[in-house]
């Protein structure tokens, strides 16, 4: 009985051995597979904004856009005179200016929306927004990015920004390439006019000169003029 005992009292040990030495590297892998997985998440978002980056937002949006077929609204902002701040009131008051566009553009979005930086001050979000909300909702954006943005020192910098959407059921397809082009297009049809324009079907197909896309006439333009 007591052989029986030590047996016993020894398999346990060498039970209790192995669970730790197996232990050992298992809590290694995940501690390694939790910075990989930060570091996969860093990646994928812009340092600055903490926006999706191009790819990242570019996969996020063909899901919104898959979820809400043609009630979904493909948003281009541009910054207004945004080399004029860097130049004039540092690289640091631009950065701030950004990361303000950043967290607005998203709060205007909203959850279960795609917002992305696509590179230097131009910005994307791509939602639902049916129809009848449109013209409100684009006005309402327009205002919340002319808010002075206010720096680290108190100054007060004045901005804006230049606004174009494309709406999936207006343009007639949803291939997000195309509704890009057509809210680009859109864009510098309102370019510095203090106005969001609501591409047409031909600014999907709009030509281009200069690499700016050319102006159609019959544009819907919602917000408060400059």
């Amino acid at each position: 009985m007591a052989s029986n005992l030590r047996v016993q009292a020894r398999l346990g040990q060498r039970t209790l051995l192995l669970t730790t030495t197996a232990a050992v590297p298992l809590t290694g892998w995940t501690v390694h597979a939790l910075a990989l997985h930060r570091r996969l998440a860093a990646a994928k978002k812009d340092p600055l904004t903490g926006l999706l980056r191009r790819d990242a937002y570019t996969a996020r949006a063909r899901q919104v856009l898959r979820r809400h077929g043609d009630d979904t609204v493909v948003v281009l902002v541009d910054q207004d005179h945004f080399k004029d701040v860097n130049d004039s009131l540092t690289h640091a008051a631009g950065d701030t200016v950004l990361r303000a566009t950043a967290d607005r553009l998203t709060a205007w979005a909203g959850q279960g929306s795609a917002v992305g930086r696509l590179g230097g001050d131009e910005f994307a979000a791509v939602l639902h927004l049916p129809r009848g909300r449109r013209e409100v909702r684009l006005a309402q954006l327009v205002r919340m990015l002319r808010i002075p943005v206010v720096l680290e020192d108190g100054q007060a910098v004045d901005v804006a920004a230049s606004v174009g959407a494309a709406a999936l059921d207006v343009i007639g397809t949803r291939d997000l390439s195309v509704a890009q082009r057509a809210a680009d297009a859109a864009l510098y049809d309102g370019k510095h006019s203090g106005r969001a324009v609501l591409a047409t079907r031909k600014h999907a197909t709009a030509p281009s000169i200069n690499g700016r896309r050319a102006r159609r006439p019959g544009t819907a333009v919602w917000g408060r003029a400059a």
